[in-house]
């Protein structure tokens, strides 16, 4: 896996009248990062109430079509974060126009109006249950001194849409700790450090990151584990400490089988997939897809299910931008063609996306999940009745975290080697 430093994408929000006070006549920001948002509300939001189906479908292939690029280029023990990869790249969006922002639809199949909609209803229905809670926090940052000249009208629709602080800083080593902590503080110490430094042409940090705590409905007892063997992608046999429980929810298609496993609340599931085949998860990932995929959650099936899992514990960091290329989202990287008006100006030269990168970490026990997530898009200027059956997790698997109503995956991985 690639190790590279880090920021934190963009789920902005500002409004017009903080956006007039902080980018003309008010105090900059200290160096410690103090939020220009605080105590300022957002704008009144309807949005649909319910779910629509082809947008889910929609966002359900993007994850998968993603998840293919991502394991092609990193290998080994993927973990991303589809639902923070969205909130980044919808919040960029916001600031793109013509091609650049054709580009970046097609990728997701939603128009950003339709991909907005839902992340709002996504965000603003997420449990904070002591047993099941998701937090999601988002920020933007940029750099003081006039070097750039952000829209009223991006900042005001991103802070009405995500709820984000805004802090303006000299982008400077104060401000690579400033960035640090917050994103720390948001992901609950799973991701300690986002940035190592901030590149000179940096002029912009939109920043997503999350946590999530869920403790299983049915936790494991201590005699339900115990020594188990991983036979790993390359046929190596691991030692690992395995789980053993009876689960009720049992899923199975042509490609694939596995389980679900609740959370306390019911609201998210853990799904574990296996490839029927003897194959590598590569090869099921080549033609496996988000439409499958959303058959598969919705016709899961009420069944006694003996299910074996290794505890684990995964992290995981890639530059995404290849990917997104791959997809076809190749303007908004080109210096010449990349136009992202609707978000500022720069004195400096045009305005593109200079990386996108991307953190997760995992730890599976018999407790439940912990889980954090950082999506970060730099900014830079040109310069049931059923037969009982067994799922027993001893070779490389797919899992996920998903909620029974929008079925978008929280996390979404590929475990080949536990020892990793």
């Amino acid at each position: 896996m690639k190790k590279n430093s880090w920021l934190t994408l963009v789920s902005v929000a500002l409004l017009l009248a903080i956006l007039m006070t902080s980018t003309a006549c008010a105090k900059p920001a200290e160096a410690t990062g103090e939020d220009l948002m605080e105590g300022v509300q957002g704008e009144e939001v309807t949005v649909q109430k319910d779910y629509v189906e082809e947008h889910q479908e929609a966002l359900l292939n993007f994850s998968m079509d993603f998840f293919r690029e991502a394991h092609k280029e990193e290998g080994g023990n993927v973990l991303l974060s589809p639902v923070s990869l969205m909130s980044a790249l919808g919040m960029t969006g916001n600031g793109a126009l013509e091609n650049t922002l054709k580009e970046m639809e097609a990728v997701f199949g939603l128009s950003m109006e339709e991909l907005q909609n839902l992340l709002y209803l996504y965000n603003t229905s997420l449990p904070k249950e002591d047993g099941m809670a998701v937090h999601m926090a988002n920020s933007i940052w940029f750099k003081e001194g006039g070097s750039i000249s952000v829209q009223p009208e991006f900042l005001t629709k991103n802070a009405t849409y995500y709820d984000a602080g805004i802090y303006q800083a000299p982008f400077d080593d104060t401000t690579v700790t400033a960035i640090n902590n917050w994103v720390k503080e948001k992901t609950k110490d799973r991701i300690e450090e986002i940035l190592d430094e901030i590149p000179e042409d940096a002029l912009m940090y939109l920043i997503n990151a999350l946590s999530f705590d869920g403790q299983w409905m049915k936790k494991y007892s201590e005699g339900q584990v115990g020594e188990g063997v991983f036979v790993n992608a390359q046929g190596i046999e691991e030692n690992v400490k395995m789980m053993r429980s009876e689960e009720g929810l049992y899923v199975e298609d042509e490609e694939v089988y596995g389980f679900m496993k609740p959370y306390e609340g019911g609201e998210f599931l853990f799904m574990a997939l296996l490839p029927k085949a003897e194959e590598s998860l590569e090869a099921l990932l080549s033609r496996y897809t988000g439409s499958a995929l959303k058959a598969l959650l919705e016709n899961k099936q009420v069944a006694t299910v003996y299910t074996a899992m290794p505890k684990f514990t995964t992290e995981f960091e890639m530059e995404a931008s290849d990917a997104f290329k791959a997809l076809g989202m190749k303007d908004a990287f080109d210096s010449d063609r990349a136009n992202l008006k609707a978000l500022g100006t720069s004195p400096i030269g045009n305005l593109y996306i200079g990386r996108i990168l991307h953190k997760t970490f995992m730890e599976v026990n018999e407790q439940g999940t912990k889980a954090g997530a950082v999506t970060a898009v730099e900014v830079v200027a040109e310069s049931a009745a059923m037969d009982p059956k067994t799922v027993e997790l001893n070779r490389p698997f797919l899992y996920m975290i998903v909620d029974t109503k929008s079925h978008l995956p929280l996390f979404l991985g590929a475990m080949e080697s536990i020892e990793e």
